[in-house]
């Protein structure tokens, strides 16, 4: 098929160089000159496994294009992704400006029936504002779907390409043929179309998210507590995650979620609820815990300084969200680097992939390190902030000897108490009994 895809950040990338890999010919769109020119050059502006392959590799065969000229991708499209953003706006709720002015403009340009995908995450209701956009600038022979994306940052081209599910919104029998003949090289192993009303697929994605943001914040709520009661939560969360009823995905406790997706979806879904006139307590709760959550770690840091950490030096391992991303948007990495500067405390921080885009945030505020051992030296303590793999089975040896004071402050329980015990730390994690120094 041909397709033309609108925004090429995180979810428009993806989703054109994916469909380029099984055969369609897209066109990815963007009104950023700058990132067009380096798509073009096949260098992807963010970091994400697989993606660089997947781009250059289908540039090279001619099925991947990039342009900023909507008029050269939308005529004769059989399909046009709508994948630009929706920011939070000031009370919580999704911006449409973007999605709507990428629908007038889709619609100046149709020439023939064309489907109106929107693959951006957008509230209840959207499918009928896109709806009005195109028919306010005259577009005929188009029909609305709404396809919401399922991507996990640092896991996305598996996650487009073996997906749990595929969930479209459409209205007709010919738009379900189409969606299902363009998902059919990814769902082989009966992995389902979901097909659904338009509304429903766009509640679909934010119940998801919401869903997930919610059990985050309670596992940290009881991690909590297991600190406050002397239990330890990740035994607790092994007993707990036993019954198939709960299972342990997303029961990890740590220093709160971040990201572009489950803050934003949070705040959205509350605020088109009270659109609607509908109170969400749990909702509201899970994101009052998950800003509480991020506090954490500089807590804790506090305490074991007396109070103050004026003067202290802090080592950071890891400022990205999650690992295998670059993306620090509302990382707990970010508001723990600004308390600490804030308090007077000096950082050296290492990321193996989010280094760059802290710099422009932090600029010469922070020192960043080539490496994770370079952090360390003459800190008088380490915070693990991301669980990159690599720092999971360090040398603690090295790391003692590098440490003004052997302590960790780890909001991600990657050690065991065992081990710190016997390596010589003072190790505080999260929801867990601390280890006294040189015990």
């Amino acid at each position: 098929m041909k397709l033309a895809v609108i925004g090429t950040g995180y979810v428009g990338l993806v989703t054109g160089a994916c469909f380029a890999e099984t055969g369609n010919d897209v066109t990815c769109v963007d009104i950023d000159p700058a990132k067009i020119e380096r798509l073009l050059r096949g260098e992807v502006p963010f970091f994400e496994p697989g993606l660089s392959e997947i781009v250059a590799q289908n540039i090279r065969e001619g099925r991947l294009k990039f342009t900023t000229r909507i008029q050269e991708a939308v005529p004769g499209a059989q399909v046009v992704f709508i994948a630009v953003g929706t920011p939070q706006d000031e009370d919580g709720s999704a911006d449409l400006q973007y999605v709507l002015a990428a629908a007038r403009d889709i619609g100046r340009n149709i020439n023939g029936y064309t489907l109106v995908v929107t693959k951006s995450t957008v509230p209840v209701g959207t499918g009928a504002k896109v709806k009005a956009a195109l028919l306010e600038v005259g577009a005929k022979e188009f029909e609305v779907v709404s396809n919401p994306e399922f991507l996990k940052e640092g896991a996305a081209v598996n996650d487009f390409q073996k997906p749990d599910r595929v969930v479209v919104g459409c209205e007709s029998q010919r738009a379900r043929d189409i969606m299902g003949r363009l998902y059919a090289p990814f769902v082989r192993n009966e992995n389902p179309i979901i097909f659904m009303d338009i509304p429903s697929a766009e509640m679909t994605k934010y119940a998801s998210n919401c869903l997930l943001a919610a059990r985050i914040s309670l596992i940290n709520e009881i991690a909590n507590l297991c600190e406050a009661a002397g239990a330890d939560v990740d035994l607790v969360r092994k007993g707990a995650g036993a019954d198939k009823r709960i299972g342990y995905a997303f029961l990890y406790p740590g220093v709160g979620y971040g990201g572009s997706c489950f803050p934003k979806d949070v705040r959205a879904l509350v605020s088109t609820a009270r659109e609607h006139g509908v109170t969400m307590d749990i909702l509201e709760a899970a994101d009052r815990v998950n800003q509480r959550q991020k506090q954490r770690l500089f807590q804790k840091l506090r305490t074991c300084f007396g109070g103050s950490l004026s003067g202290r030096t802090i080592a950071v391992w890891g400022i990205a969200f999650k690992p295998k991303t670059d993306d620090i948007r509302e990382a707990p990495s970010v508001e723990l680097m600004k308390a600490l500067l804030d308090a007077g405390a000096s950082i050296r921080a290492h990321d193996p992939e989010a280094m760059d885009n802290a710099r422009r945030l932090f600029g010469d505020r922070v020192k960043f390190t080539d490496n994770n051992y370079d952090a360390l030296s003459g800190a008088d303590a380490l915070v693990i902030v991301t669980e990159w793999n690599e720092f999971r089975q360090p040398d603690f040896e090295r790391m003692k000897k590098l440490l003004k004071r052997p302590l960790i402050v780890d909001g991600r329980n990657l050690y065991s108490l065992d081990a710190m015990a016997q390596a010589g730390f003072e190790y505080h994690a999260i929801g867990r009994p601390p280890v006294p120094a040189g015990k």
